[in-house]
């Protein structure tokens, strides 16, 4: 990501890097989210899916490839404003440290940077969140279809609970987004000046934009699987399940579960980070250029 940058071009080409996200990494975020809200098997009883492979082809086997794609449009439709408000939360956090525009940051800056970006997303990213996980946990063929797409679900959200209802899991996306997109920000500035030729500081090759994108993307979900799984369950549970909202969450989880449940998903998780991440930072710093050279002055 170039240092300086202005707001219109952020916009634009975070919209690019986060479509690209959506297109790559939505399959296997529909099985994770799925295999973080299956019930509990009953005893002697085997879990609705086994694994990340077996849950990728009973959702093809019963609902076809763009079974995959379920919830896809809410996050798609989001991701224009949501990655621009990010970028942007992320130059904004970093010349907040900045005591003149050509000073370099140091790691723990640029995690406080990549924090207050978690901050300015939240507000975009948890009706949009409900929404893809309600979707993508609706099961084709396994009782009543509830939701006919994303406007049917706000629709339905909003006539049982209001403008509250569509933000429920607020709390949970900060919990999770906040940390996360420190670590994600701050693991891809660090791999742009390891990665850059000598010389040429941040100047990186299509090849070294996908490697630091895609650690980058690793290193962001090993924060965030946990408060994930926390997120998942509490954005599709009926209403009252959890009453104090993401500290039911946890103890029903202790109690019935322990720990390694808040690392379900991890496997498809990780398996998605690398290329949806990839894809991302390449999308953007691409659209980056082509911005930078139709319009130099913008």
């Amino acid at each position: 990501m170039p240092e300086k940058t202005s707001p219109v071009k952020d916009f634009l080409a975070g919209g690019v890097g986060g479509s690209c996200t959506v297109i790559v990494g939505q399959p296997l975020d529909t099985i994770k989210v799925r295999l973080q809200t299956q019930p509990k098997p009953e005893p002697g009883q085997k879990p609705l899916y086994l694994g990340t492979w077996d849950c990728a082809l009973k959702t093809v086997r019963n609902e076809g490839f763009l079974g995959l794609y379920k919830g896809m449009a809410a996050p798609l439709i989001g991701v224009t404003p949501m990655f621009a408000v990010c970028f942007l939360g992320f130059g904004i956090g970093k010349k907040l440290q900045q005591k003149d525009p050509d000073e370099a940051l140091t790691a723990v800056q640029l995690f406080n940077a990549g924090m207050l970006s978690g901050v300015f997303t939240t507000a975009i990213m948890t009706p949009g969140e409900r929404v893809k996980c309600l979707l993508q946990v609706q099961a084709a063929g396994t009782g009543p279809k509830l939701y006919n797409g994303p406007l049917d679900v706000v629709k339905v959200l909003y006539r049982e609970g209001g403008i509250r209802s569509i933000y429920k899991g607020t709390c949970a996306t900060l919990l999770r987004d906040v940390p996360a997109s420190g670590m994600y920000f701050m693991t891809y500035e660090w791999l742009k000046r390891t990665l850059a030729p000598e010389g040429k500081s941040g100047d990186l090759s299509p090849m070294r934009v996908i490697v630091a994108g895609g650690l980058a993307g690793m290193f962001n979900w090993l924060v965030a699987i946990g408060p994930d799984v926390l997120k998942s369950r509490l954005q599709t549970a009926p209403e009252g399940k959890y009453p104090h909202g993401i500290r039911s969450v946890f103890m029903d989880i202790m109690k019935n579960e322990g720990p390694s449940a808040l690392f379900k998903g991890a496997a498809p998780v990780m398996i998605r980070a690398f290329p949806a991440n990839a894809a991302c930072f390449l999308g953007y710093e691409v659209a980056m250029k082509f911005l930078n050279y139709i319009a130099p002055n913008l």
